[in-house]
């Protein structure tokens, strides 16, 4: 009994009992005695050692065999079935299986788990938003639905059929007509599912039937099935029947039929109260014009209660710390959202609604909010009187009452839940009315209350902008994006200080980051043409400016951009489009005026420069140089005598005007006329008199030399009509075109030989060479040598045209 104890809890025996080689019957190893097999999830024996120290046995060769020779018989790893005699292979009788039952009750369910699978199948397709595949999904049900109704009569079994199952298949396909627009066969598959008595609850129905009405148009088919469903409702479904009267009241009001759409929703609002339902009470009121109506609608509206719990649970400033995990946990979760969504849409119900009848309730907008603002502070909805506060301001603004609006927004200096709101506001109108500071004054006000406020930088960043203090708006700026990412106007305004620095490469990425439909904002896309236009990638800038014309095709200047792109580039025919086009919208651009004009001179089509310029002298009248631009196309169109007497009028007009007196000398010259020595002996004193003009001001200590030549009164400097130039500035100084312009008006400005060049010079050579060819043959009378001015050298100047 010892001996069998000790064993039994693992006393090693006499080495002689312990020998592997040769066990014992009563000790084979996997048999049932007590020196159990190891390996099959048992721990080893205390005083045995486990199978994997054993030595690997040989065999009578000497090799070593392996360890799954030592296995219990009839043992296998595998599952098998335990049959040590064999006798399984003596067996011929193969396994046992069920026969498959092909009862028809077994086709049939097989058919009814089919059926419901499509339908499934369509509801999904149908909530991704795949309305095609969801209807023929609902479809191919409907045939198999249809298929095993046959199935079941054939079989005897029709009296057992799943009615069920055809309603969720027709009313599946019929919403699937519904939301794919087949409203006809929508309502067809509908009144199918109604005219069955045997279908529970389908009078519901017929608020889908009504709501397609709806959509048709057909609004009094569409209060017919509301009705119809109402009085099929039961009294104890209140919020049904309290949905089905909002939906009355909602088509009543596309009627026009205020009266009625009042009546539907003051019920509502006596039964179940809305938020919705009362701010469309308070504007069926405002249609009726009923002063009375409209303050007991916004009562009735604020008596809504709201319902929910306070806010300082989702707080993370807890005292205790299983408060703050509990606040942690629940801050973002599905109730949170709820809560926040349904406090937001009590919000902008009320305050749109104040909003509407303010102006409307009392003799000025001003004492209809103060009412409004008494009616929400005496409510549960009293946070809200501070934002009727604002918006009050915001109606001031509105209406050009901006000291009103000043005084009500400095009115929230002691509350501080809205002060921040309020020095945002009068921020920004300070800083329209360019009291910068002001404006920098209130914004360091927000940046002081609330750190965390994106605003507050950004209206400082403004400020330090216009005061070019650029590294410090760059700061500014960066520190609003820091605190909201989201906060577009830092970024816009971060990427035009960039541009202003000439960091072109991190400005357009600022304005790269807008996405979505603030990526169409034209203002943002103006700025990207404009970088790539001046890093001088003209092709970018072009496809950038086209972008914009998508958006605002009316807008000029986006127009005059492009053809002047497409003018330093070299297209003419582009740059004339689009010249032209931007003329068509803003007829008063005289930048445009100038280029077109001297196109069409270059093209040697005068008589369009023409219409242009004669344009441009009714804008200006007192410059020069659209007189003289007209006169010159006259002349250069071989109307000799109206440019002749249009010059003399400019000589009359603007006496001074040295080149007007050379055009006059050459006209006269050629005409044979003897004016021409009247007004050379004029150009000659004119000459002189600035030249001790001049003289007299160099003498004169701190004094500036001057020239009336490039006055605007003598617009010498302007070029009456230039052959093969285009006068005008470009817009931006970076552009090709205004270089190659500048170089060619300089190139005429050096040539002696162009007298039509339009620059003053010392000696008036009257001979010229007119692009159009020379003009018609005329006979000469004896003034053909032209005048030549050292004649009048030795002449003295009279003292009434000495300077004073």
């Amino acid at each position: 009994m010892t001996a069998d104890v000790s064993h039994r809890f693992g006393t090693p025996k006499p080495a002689t009992a312990m020998r592997i080689g040769t066990p014992r019957t009563a000790m084979r190893l996997g048999t049932p005695s007590g020196f159990h097999r190891l390996g099959t999830g048992m721990v080893p024996l205390t005083g045995y050692r486990p199978i994997t120290g054993f030595r690997p046995m040989t065999g009578s060769d000497g090799v070593n065999r392996p360890m799954t020779a030592v296995r219990g018989a009839g043992y296998s790893s595998q599952n098998k079935v335990f049959d040590p005699l064999n006798q399984g292979a003596l067996s011929a009788t193969p396994p046992l299986e069920l026969p498959k039952d092909e009862s028809p009750e077994e086709k049939i369910r097989v058919q009814e788990r089919k059926i419901m699978q499509l339908v499934e199948e369509s509801c999904l397709a149908s909530n991704d938003g795949h309305y095609r595949q969801a209807l023929d999904k609902a479809k191919e049900a409907s045939n198999k639905e249809r298929s095993l109704i046959r199935m079941q009569e054939q079989a005897g079994l029709g009296d057992n059929h799943n009615m069920d199952l055809t309603y969720t298949v027709l009313f599946t396909l019929a919403n699937q007509y519904a939301a794919n627009e087949l409203y006809t066969e929508a309502l067809n598959t509908y009144q199918l599912i109604t005219k069955n008595r045997m279908f529970s609850n389908a009078h519901r129905l017929k608020i889908n039937m009504g709501n397609i009405y709806y959509k048709q148009g057909q609004y009094h088919q569409a209060i017919k099935m509301y009705r119809m469903a109402l009085d099929q409702v039961p009294s104890s479904q209140k919020n049904l029947r309290i949905k089905i009267m909002h939906n009355i009241g909602m088509v009543f009001v596309r009627m026009g039929q205020w009266e009625e759409a009042v009546a539907s929703l003051e019920y509502i609002m006596n039964e179940q109260a809305s938020h919705r339902a009362g701010l469309h009470l308070v504007l069926c009121c405002i249609a009726l014009e009923d002063r009375e109506r409209m303050r007991n609608a916004f009562s009735l509206l604020l008596s809504v209660p709201l319902d929910l719990e306070d806010d300082e649970k989702y707080s993370l400033e807890q005292e205790e710390q299983d408060d703050k995990l509990i606040a942690t946990a629940i801050r973002n979760d599905d109730l949170h959202i709820y809560e926040k969504k349904k406090r937001g849409d009590a919000e902008f119900c009320i305050l749109m609604a104040a909003k509407l009848i303010a102006p409307l309730i009392e003799n000025t907008f001003s004492e209809g909010y103060d009412w409004c603002v008494s009616s929400v502070k005496s409510s549960e909805y009293a946070r809200l009187a501070g934002d009727l506060e604002i918006n009050k301001a915001v109606m001031f603004l509105k209406q050009r009452q901006i000291t009103e609006a000043i005084d009500t927004l400095k009115a929230f200096s002691n509350e501080s839940n809205i002060i921040g709101s309020a020095a945002i506001n009068l921020s920004f109108i300070y800083f329209q009315q360019k009291d910068y500071e002001n404006a920098e004054k209130y914004g360091q006000i927000i940046k002081n209350i609330d750190s965390y406020n994106a605003a507050g930088f950004v209206n400082l960043g403004a400020c330090a902008l216009i005061k070019n203090q650029l590294e410090q708006a760059k700061n500014y700026f960066m520190n609003a994006l820091d605190l909201d990412p989201s906060c577009f106007e830092a970024l816009y305004n971060l990427g035009l200080v960039l541009k202003q620095q000439g960091n072109y490469e991190e400005s357009l990425e600022c304005f790269h980051k807008f996405s979505g439909s603030l990526s169409l904002i034209p203002e943002v896309i103006y700025q990207i043409g404009s970088i790539f236009e001046r890093t001088g990638d003209g092709e970018a800038a072009s496809e950038a400016y086209q972008q914009l014309l998508g958006l605002v095709p009316a807008d000029s200047t986006v127009l005059q951009k492009l053809g002047e792109l497409y003018d330093g580039e070299g297209d003419k025919q582009q740059a004339h489009h689009y010249h032209v086009e931007s003329f068509r919208y803003n007829p008063a651009n005289l930048s445009v005026i100038d280029w077109l004009g001297s196109y069409y001179i270059e093209m040697q089509v005068v008589e369009r420069a023409l219409v242009y310029f004669e344009k441009a002298t009714l804008m200006q009248p007192n410059e020069p140089k659209w007189h003289m631009m007209v006169a010159g196309c006259h002349r250069r169109t071989g109307n000799l005598h109206k440019a002749l007497t249009l010059y003399q009028d400019i000589h009359k007009k603007f006496p001074e005007n040295t080149e007007c007196l050379r055009f006059l000398i050459r006209l006269c010259s050629d005409l044979g006329m003897r004016e021409a020595q009247d007004y050379s002996m004029e150009l000659k004193k004119l000459e002189k008199s600035k030249e001790v003009r001049d003289r007299v001001g160099s003498s004169r200590p701190g004094s500036r030399l001057t020239s009336s030549g490039l006055s605007s009164r003598a617009g010498s400097g302007f070029s009456p009509v230039p052959e093969h130039v285009r006068i005008g500035t470009p817009i931006d100084s970076g552009n090709r075109s205004g270089s190659l312009r500048s170089l060619r008006l300089h190139h005429l400005h050096n040539s002696a030989g162009s007298t039509d060049s339009g620059f003053a010079q010392p000696i008036v050579d009257a001979s010229y060479s007119d692009p159009l060819g020379p003009l018609p043959a005329r006979p000469r009378t004896g003034a053909g040598k032209p005048v030549d001015f050292e004649d009048f050298g030795d002449e003295q100047l009279g003292d009434d045209l000495l300077p004073q």
